[in-house]
């Protein structure tokens, strides 16, 4: 049986799920959470309901990769890695370059570093993953899935920004997006759960975790998304700023005498949102610890579900309504207290949490049975939507 790694890298996580193909069998997943941060927790489940965890600080993205296939190995998840016939990875941007899921060649890796000025926290990152994985496994063959693709239609009305046409044209400078496997996987699996037709579905769906989107779909195609030009734009997130007045660019490099912007877009990436206005954490877990004793914790909490609201609001007023909300993502799938305070700012639409349902927290529609949209929990898989893009490829 062939086995395929699929190997998800976010801005401050590393998922991976080990599939036995064709039949889609799960054999182990992991994650490491906090990478590059104290205490950072590595996960593997595997078996009969068999779990190893450890903790190591300050791992990065290539040692974990590495960890990672030791640990299968040490565990008998696989007797050798030669077990392994394909690795597919997540790319965030893919730009206007790749529309679909590639086989990595050495053409494709440059294009990816090339591309790494649309999502300068990932595809680095990525493209060095990549990388670790085919010195590890060589006669392995790599595939990027990017989650720019499920953007790349958007209507131009959403996806240009309003600067002279002709740069716009010439420089490719447009909204990209983030998070579209995971978006792309929501809308299909909400319109299974909603019992109507992919193409006929209207959604907001909230992918909510350290990186944080929103999208708007439409007749199960992608109509907006809160990402934009780079993954830095949108809502406020574990360390990036989300939307802020370029002009505030300029003026921070005239005040702390810094000569390079990049410095600056540094700050606005690593250093920013929900760490940079609590002080405490990029972690919601953390920063909801101290929410009643700290007013900066309770002020990074209001802003998030803030900007939050204001997304879906703009996006069920555009679409004229919509057949349900979706949340997702860690602290979208996890944290109920949340789900609540983001739906409350939207009661003017008429939409209502069911609190025992929201409690819960399972798979499916968590709404009040008189709420005018139905809200699911929707618990998002972009490794099995990966693996599926990659099985097309091999076929």
């Amino acid at each position: 049986m062939q086995k395929t790694l699929i190997i998800n890298a976010g801005s401050s996580s590393l998922k991976w799920q080990l599939f036995e193909m064709p039949a889609e069998t799960v054999l182990a997943s992991g994650m490491v959470e906090r990478i590059s941060m104290p205490g950072s927790i590595f996960t593997i489940k595997y078996g009969d309901h068999q779990k190893f965890e450890t903790t190591v600080d300050n791992l990065d993205q290539g040692q974990a990769a590495k960890m990672m296939l030791t640990e299968l190995q040490r565990l008998a998840v696989i007797q050798s890695l030669s077990e392994i016939t394909a690795v597919a990875h997540r790319v965030v941007a893919g730009g206007e370059t790749f529309k679909h899921a590639v086989e990595v060649t050495p053409t494709v890796l440059a294009e990816i570093k090339g591309l790494s000025d649309f999502a300068p926290l990932h595809n680095p990152m990525e493209a060095q993953g990549i990388e670790t994985m085919a010195q590890t496994l060589p006669n392995v063959k790599q595939y990027a899935v990017f989650d720019s693709q499920f953007f790349t239609d958007l209507p131009e009305m959403n996806a240009i920004y309003s600067l002279p046409y002709e740069l716009t044209q010439k420089y490719h400078i447009r909204r990209y997006g983030e998070h579209g496997i995971s978006h792309g996987y929501l809308t299909g699996r909400a319109a299974e759960l909603l019992n109507k037709p992919k193409s006929d579905v209207d959604l907001v769906t909230l992918h909510l975790g350290s990186g944080a989107s929103l999208a708007a779909v439409k007749n199960g195609k992608a109509f907006d998304t809160s990402m934009g030009f780079t993954p830095l734009t949108g809502v406020t997130m574990g360390t990036r700023a989300g939307d802020l007045d370029p002009a505030v660019l300029p003026f921070l490099m005239k005040e702390l005498k810094i000569s390079d912007p990049n410095e600056i877009m540094m700050m606005f990436n690593n250093d920013s949102g929900l760490l940079g206005v609590s002080g405490i954490s990029p972690d919601m877990r953390e920063i909801k610890a101290q929410e009643q004793t700290n007013p900066r914790a309770k002020l990074a909490i209001d802003i998030f579900v803030n900007r939050i609201a204001k997304y879906a609001g703009s996006y069920l007023t555009e679409l004229h309504g919509a057949d349900a909300v979706i949340f997702a993502g860690g602290i979208g799938e996890h944290n109920a207290e949340l789900r609540q305070q983001i739906i409350t700012e939207l009661q003017v639409f008429g939409v209502k949490l069911d609190a025992k349902l929201n409690a819960a927290g399972h798979e499916g529609v968590i709404s009040a049975a008189d709420s005018a949209i139905k809200v699911l929990l929707i618990p998002t898989n972009e490794e099995l939507a990966m693996v599926r893009q990659v099985a097309a490829l091999q076929q």
